[in-house]
């Protein structure tokens, strides 16, 4: 029994299941998807809310400029930039067989920010940031008006050495906090769930953070993490599941995307729609996004969420409106995946309600599709990513194919798609050591050959 119910009441209930159960690559259009003046509301935070995190970062600025060089150039502030892929393009129009086209393909490189190589380098850090400057601020040893380079000090590591830090992950959002938690003085432990990579694992120990490994999923790393956190007052746990200071973290980028949208004279309007592919593990991360988007561009800007066949929880949690009721593992689904950033079987309860009606839909994406496209983007563009990081690729195609009447309700006419912007959010890879993209491109590759 599943809440009470059997599996084959679920599936009369929920038809969509048997797709998912079955690891068919499946898509859905959100038909409660409402205009952002109904349901910003819903999401419980506003744009003030994120003006305040915006204005954090850039007070740290001269801090992370300082300590990780490599974010000196952007003056200590972490982004990454929009990169178009006109062959890529190529080959999903083909594929896409519109007369129209399909408008035009960009990547957003959070493969590449600084310091953690991820999207993750936007939320997790921004937490422990402001961690520590609420620590810092409480202590009288900082002030709004200081130079927040003065952080970098033994007196503020001695400080900080006297808390701890932790995270359960799948392996980004556990580099992320770990290289930030022990950068500043923290003593950082990473719960790290059984697919994390091992490389992942060795960088954070290298960085002198403390990892626990587990045999389980994501979950029971995040539990076991959560329970360490509980056990000590001086323990500060950065829950992937219901952060809302992760979830401000990264819906910063939607002023700077509209920034780097103009000045690369890409319009986004009502006659110019921007659709955003996003891939989902427990949602904090495109939920943070997604959210920053809808504040910047309101309805011009359409976000779909893309998931592994093996772990569609956020795909089942809206579905059905039972959210992180609900796990993968219920229905038989094992939430095995190459995608390992994208590992989770039990969605976020807080960002599948504040953002049940602003993602246009959901989809799944197979392993060897991820492999595909990520030998596919290495072969066009000279790009290379870590598979989860190609679960949005085949999104324009999901979109342009559908049949469930979502770009009719939405006014998405031939001709609007035509002039469409659609932005692959890349998520990770660049840290991704040699060895082991080698090992990604010649499986890829393969099955491209058999295709």
């Amino acid at each position: 029994m599943i809440l009470g119910q059997s599996l084959a009441q679920w599936r009369a209930q929920y038809p969509l299941l048997d797709e998912l159960i079955a690891l068919r690559e499946t898509s859905w259009f959100n038909p409660a998807v409402a205009p952002v003046s109904e349901a910003l509301g819903d999401v419980g935070l506003s744009a003030a809310d994120v003006a305040d995190a915006s204005a954090r970062l850039a007070r740290f600025a001269p801090y992370l400029a300082r300590v990780f060089p490599q974010t000196a150039v952007s003056g200590g502030i972490i982004e990454s930039d929009i990169l178009p892929l006109p062959q890529m393009q190529a080959l999903l129009g083909e594929e896409a067989q519109t007369e129209e086209g399909i408008g035009t393909l960009w990547l957003k490189r959070d493969s590449h920010l600084p310091i953690s190589g991820s999207i993750k380098a936007r939320g997790g850090i921004y937490e422990v940031l402001k961690h520590a400057e609420d620590l810092a601020l409480a202590a009288g040893l900082l002030s709004l008006e200081d130079d927040y380079a003065c952080l970098d000090s033994d007196a503020m590591r001695d400080f900080f050495g006297g808390y701890q830090v932790a995270v359960g992950s799948t392996g980004n959002l556990g580099l992320s906090i770990g290289i930030i938690s022990a950068r500043l003085g923290f003593r950082a432990t990473v719960h790290m769930s059984a697919d994390a990579r091992k490389w992942k694992k060795d960088k954070l120990r290298a960085h002198g953070v403390t990892v626990v490994e587990y045999a389980s999923d994501y979950s029971v790393a995040v539990e076991q993490g959560r329970r360490q956190a509980e056990a000590d007052p001086r323990c500060h746990f950065v829950d992937d599941e219901n952060s809302r200071h992760l979830f401000l973290g990264y819906a910063v980028v939607g002023e700077r995307l509209k920034q780097q949208l103009a000045a690369a004279s890409v319009v986004v309007d009502a006659e110019h729609p921007l659709f955003v592919y996003l891939p989902c593990g427990v949602g904090g991360g495109p939920g943070g996004v997604a959210f920053g988007l809808k504040l910047v561009f309101g309805d011009a800007v359409h976000c779909l969420f893309a998931e592994p066949t093996h772990s569609p929880c956020m795909l089942l949690g809206v579905h059905t409106g039972r959210h992180e009721e609900l796990a993968v593992q219920d229905f038989g689904i094992d939430n095995r995946t190459a995608a390992d950033g994208l590992a989770v079987g039990r969605p976020s309860g807080f960002v599948g309600r504040a953002m049940q009606r602003l993602i246009d839909g959901y989809y799944t994406v197979s392993d060897e599709q991820m492999f595909r496209y990520l030998a596919l983007l290495e072969q066009t563009e000279g790009q290379r990513l870590e598979p989860s990081a190609l679960a949005g690729m085949p999104g324009v195609l999901r979109v342009l194919g559908e049949q469930q009447g979502y770009r009719q309700r939405m006014g998405l006419t031939p001709q609007r798609m035509a002039q469409a912007t659609h932005l692959v959010w890349a998520t990770g890879g660049s840290m991704v050591p040699q060895a082991e993209m080698d090992s990604y491109l010649a499986r890829g590759r393969q099955l491209l050959q058999d295709a």
